[in-house]
């Protein structure tokens, strides 16, 4: 099992810290940091995926549940242009590592301050703090992939700048404790999955190109 890079040093100290409790004499206290290593460990768990590795294909983002759906919307932040989303809400259990839904190069990435309401609330992709990542296939379609913070996250990590080219499935960064991931496809995709889905990044067909 891999872990997210930045779960790493949280996961030794709490590991060190359980060593230590034991060590001195105080193994209740030993036993809870054990409890904290063990939690933290699962939280920034990074298992290994494999993309389809199709540009026909927009693959999902993020693990967890499909809560929206809205086809032939028109979308003005970030593409300006008509586009379906695709709305992926992670729970506190699910892997919390992002991936890119296609392979191109980044055209933008912005960083948006906001409010911390419930990732599944309707109005959560408008007022939440949020990062979103534009990109251009090698066919010059344009997708924007949106992190939104939640109730419990409060810290979005995104690792890709402007200019980057990456592939299908890579990852790219994680939002901390329960989110959600909203994709923004051109209106023309054919979408493969339903509300109440179970997706998983780097792995799930989430829509298709005719």
């Amino acid at each position: 099992m891999h872990f997210a890079r930045e779960g790493y040093s949280r996961i030794l100290g709490l590991g060190v810290a359980c060593l230590v409790a034991n060590l001195v004499g105080y193994p209740t206290l030993g036993l809870l940091f054990l409890i904290l290593t063990l939690f933290v460990a699962f939280f920034f768990r990074d298992p290994d995926r494999t993309a389809p590795g199709d540009e026909r294909y927009i693959i999902a983002p993020a693990d967890g549940k499909v809560v929206t759906i809205e086809p032939n919307m028109q979308e003005k932040r970030f593409l300006n242009a008509p586009a379906t989303r695709v709305g992926i809400f992670m729970s506190p259990l699910d892997v919390h590592v992002n991936r890119v839904p296609i392979s191109g190069v980044v055209e933008a990435v912005r960083y948006q301050a906001g409010q911390f309401r419930p990732a599944f609330a309707a109005d959560a992709a408008d007022v939440n703090a949020q990062n979103a990542v534009t990109m251009t296939d090698g066919q010059g379609r344009r997708v924007a992939f949106v992190q939104i913070a939640g109730i419990l996250a409060r810290r979005i990590i995104c690792h890709v700048q402007g200019g980057a080219r990456v592939a299908q499935g890579d990852r790219y960064g994680l939002i901390m404790l329960g989110s959600r991931v909203d994709v923004y496809c051109p209106p023309e995709v054919q979408v493969k999955v339903q509300v109440g889905q179970v997706v998983r990044a780097g792995e799930t067909v989430i829509a298709e190109y005719p």
